[in-house]
């Protein structure tokens, strides 16, 4: 009967190894943070596009009420503001 070979198995130190795991489970951690990230952006930039769209709404309705105007977010005053149409 032949004998079996014995096969080397290669290994690095047991602190190289330990190393390696640890810069790799920082690189997930942050990998999953940019994605929270980036979740979180688009949440953002919705939320944006939505106050947006609604201050461009009561644009639109402060125009047709007083015109073109410069409102003094202050105090709520308001200038008109002078077109070609107005200097005529």
């Amino acid at each position: 009967m032949a004998k079996k070979e014995e096969t080397k198995v290669n290994k690095i130190t047991t602190e190289q190894l330990e190393t390696v795991k640890t810069q790799q489970n920082n690189i997930q951690k942050v990998l999953l943070d940019l994605g929270a990230l980036e979740a979180k952006k688009m949440e953002v930039g919705k939320k944006y596009e939505e106050f947006a769209a609604a201050l461009e709404g009561t644009k639109k309705e402060l125009e047709e009420a007083y015109g073109q105007v410069n409102i003094n977010l202050t105090d709520g005053s308001y200038e008109e503001i002078e077109t070609e149409e107005t200097t005529k």
